[in-house]
């Protein structure tokens, strides 16, 4: 009698997890953000996260002596619980290694002067936008999702943060603080420190233990003047991307590809004037999910031009979660829905994640696909066929980056910089006979030969030496080595490939 209910739980919690969402982690999410704002308030308002930062480093570097007063035995990572991360997958290494407690939540020093807000790596996209935005500055790329932190988005390359003319977050960067495997606390610039500084991106901490983030900022206007341009044909949708991404009087692009053969390709500038009549807040609580926006936008077969608040357009697939959200919740668009609860949305991925049943996650690995790759922009037509061919999953979410010719694991192969994509695909695949692991072998393969990458949150089954094709090692390996570091931190891919995480 006593195995019934639990595979009744368990069925219900898969088939009609939307109850579960809605009634609970939709509650627990709205909760948890009323007092993470009021405490991020307070922190700011009286200037204490400076003071406190110095006790709060020296801790970590206290935690990592004793790690070498017990002998070594363990690789060092830190105690964050794998199942606060934006990425779906926790980690398994978590529970094999020697948790170090690194509490660095606060917005530290906004330097007006310099153009550079330093902040702590647990620091979250919608806490830094919320900070800045106000005063009047911003980070140059667009950070997409309001959960996703800095340290995330340093040492591992989060979803979606990018542009075409500033590059991926880490070109925003211009020092890091970290505490070393010696306990030591260095900051490295690109002045000071250089080979340490170009090693630590996408090095998902396996050199140091990041501690502070100096970040470039820019003059933020109030509005973004977006043009929804409809396109027809793969061919137009391609070139007409790459023409939006080498026109530097956009700030922003993006194109959302709703078919192969349809999609909507979206240009903004920031601006101050405006016509009243074309201002449509998209993130209040009531309006449609974004991506549903657009594909009405598409429908329609017109271009069309709007004015969005700048903090909106930044933050523009937090509510829906891209599109992730209407398998979780598939009424959650519904205009009854958003008008009496769309206030509470979206739930916490980590609580998503926290609640997840082992059927839960073999369904999602299974069936279920959440992969960024990123190619050479003149790659883009022969990518989308790819991933049509090999998970036919739409949305798909494309957004130009520039590559800069840095030294470090990710830069393009004939070292001058170059536009690439950030390819997003997030959903249930409908290409026939879908293999998961297949399909991202093929998926993998593909990239490494058009010398791309992957975005190391994701689901990864490349060997060691396919990683390291995909990824320039040669200046990592010289700084573990002279780092001591090889005793002290696992290696990236035995972090991230499939077999260390759930």
């Amino acid at each position: 009698m006593a195995h019934k209910p639990d595979g009744l739980f368990e069925y219900i919690l898969i088939h009609y997890r939307w109850v579960f969402v809605c009634l609970f982690l939709l509650p627990a999410s709205f909760l948890f953000d009323i007092w993470l704002y009021f405490r991020n308030w307070i922190v700011f308002k009286l200037s204490s996260a400076p003071k406190q930062h110095n006790s709060k480093v020296k801790h970590v570097q206290e935690q990592v002596r004793k790690w070498a007063k017990k002998g070594k035995k363990q690789f060092i990572c830190t105690a964050r619980p794998g199942w606060q991360t934006v990425s779906f997958r926790r980690p398994k290494y978590k529970k094999t290694m020697y948790n170090i407690d690194v509490n660095l939540v606060d917005v530290l020093d906004i330097d007006l002067d310099k153009k550079t807000v330093r902040v702590e790596p647990l620091v979250t996209m919608g806490q830094l936008t919320a900070t800045l935005n106000p005063l009047g500055w911003t980070i140059p790329v667009v950070p997409e999702l309001d959960d996703l932190t800095v340290g995330g988005l340093v040492m591992g390359t989060g979803i979606e943060s990018s542009s075409h003319q500033y590059g991926l977050f880490q070109h925003i960067c211009t020092s890091y603080e970290l505490v070393l495997s010696d306990g030591i606390v260095v900051t490295c610039s690109s002045e000071e420190n250089s080979d340490l500084f170009y090693s630590v991106p996408w090095s998902y901490g396996t050199l140091g233990i990041l501690t502070a983030v100096e970040i470039r900022l820019i003059p933020a206007k109030k509005y973004v003047k977006l043009t929804y341009k409809p396109v027809r044909q793969l061919e137009k949708i391609t070139q007409e991307t790459e023409l939006a991404s080498k026109n530097l009087e956009n700030e922003f692009v993006e194109t959302l590809v709703y078919g192969k053969d349809d999609a909507v390709v979206m240009t903004g500038v920031q601006t101050d004037d405006v016509d009243n009549r074309k201002v449509n807040a998209i993130g209040k609580w009531y309006k449609p999910w974004f991506f549903k926006h657009v594909e009405a936008i598409l429908k329609k077969n017109k271009t069309v031009v709007e004015y969005v608040p700048l903090r909106d357009y930044y933050h523009r697939h937090t509510r829906s979660i891209f599109w992730e959200l209407q398998d979780i919740i598939p009424f959650g668009n519904n205009v009854v829905f958003r008008y009496l609860f769309g206030w509470v949305v979206p739930p916490k991925v980590s609580l998503l994640k926290l609640t997840q049943t082992d059927a839960i996650k073999k369904l999602y690995e299974n069936n279920h696909v959440i992969q960024d790759m990123l190619v050479p922009i003149e790659t883009l037509k022969t990518s989308i066929e790819k991933f049509h061919e090999t998970m036919e999953i739409y949305p798909m979410w494309v957004c130009p980056f520039k590559l800069f010719a840095n030294p470090g694991m990710v830069h393009p192969a004939k070292n001058t910089a170059a536009v690439y994509v950030d390819i997003g695909v997030y959903g249930v695949p409908k290409a026939t006979n879908f293999s998961a692991i297949e399909a991202t072998r093929k998926i993998e393969k593909f990239v490494i030969d058009a010398n791309g990458f992957q975005m190391l949150y994701a689901d990864t089954y490349m060997s060691r030496e396919e990683f390291r094709r995909m990824f320039d090692h040669s200046l990592y390996d010289e700084m573990r080595t002279r780092l001591g570091c090889k005793e002290a931190f696992a290696e990236v891919y035995d972090k991230v490939n499939r077999t260390a995480r759930d």
